[in-house]
């Protein structure tokens, strides 16, 4: 294999700079992801990196352009699931409720692949012993598990993120998205005006822009 050490060395520059360009551009999340699409993101890129920078055949231009080309289909699946819930619960899915005040919703850890190895594991990990003591544990979209006892104070629901309301979260508390709306008029707030909304003992807690 007939491969330069200058073009091998341009080839890793220009590989590091995108790394860069990527991490600043769509936030620090993509090193340690949170969701399927940081991952994604992670492996595709380690994938175009290494499988391209030691193939002779693969020009400098080639490189960049594949590279370049992967950046905007990040960007842009990220632009999507940031504004669209729809293509948001598509892409990166949505937190479940598999426990709510000590019940195990066996039907949907399993749909969602957490045996009950699996969710022992994670049970024992947060210092769990008594299910029947947990208000709710909800599994994210990046596989961890989010655990709130009966006992715990001054909770924190997210209601809107981003100028959305979040649907999902309103279904765990039994909210809907009028009801929002209405408190947040309340405070003479529109939704767009929101960057993170919680709702908290019963008050919805707004963060603007």
């Amino acid at each position: 294999m007939d491969l330069s050490y200058g073009n091998l060395a341009l080839k890793l520059t220009i590989g590091f700079l995108f790394m860069v360009i990527q991490i600043n551009l769509f936030g620090k999340s993509n090193i340690a992801p949170t969701s399927a699409i940081d991952q994604l993101q992670n492996y595709v890129l380690g994938g175009i990196v290494g499988g391209m920078i030691y193939n002779s055949s693969i020009t400098t231009f080639q490189f960049t352009i594949v590279l370049i080309i992967w950046t905007l289909i990040v960007f842009i699946a990220k632009f999507l699931s940031n504004h669209n819930v729809y293509f948001r619960r598509m892409i990166i899915g949505s937190p479940k409720m598999i426990i709510k005040n000590g019940k195990i919703d066996v039907d949907l850890a399993l749909r969602n692949g957490l045996s009950a190895a699996d969710l022992s594991f994670k049970l024992r990990t947060a210092g769990v012993t008594d299910i029947s003591n947990v208000k709710r544990a909800v599994f994210e979209q990046n596989g961890q598990l989010t655990i709130i006892m009966k006992d715990e104070e001054n909770i924190k629901y997210p209601v809107v993120l981003d100028g959305k309301i979040n649907t999902d979260e309103l279904e765990m508390i039994g909210r809907d998205p009028e009801w929002v709306e209405a408190r947040l008029k309340e405070q003479d707030l529109d939704i767009s005006d929101i960057y993170l909304a919680n709702y908290i003992n019963g008050k919805v807690v707004a963060y603007t822009y």
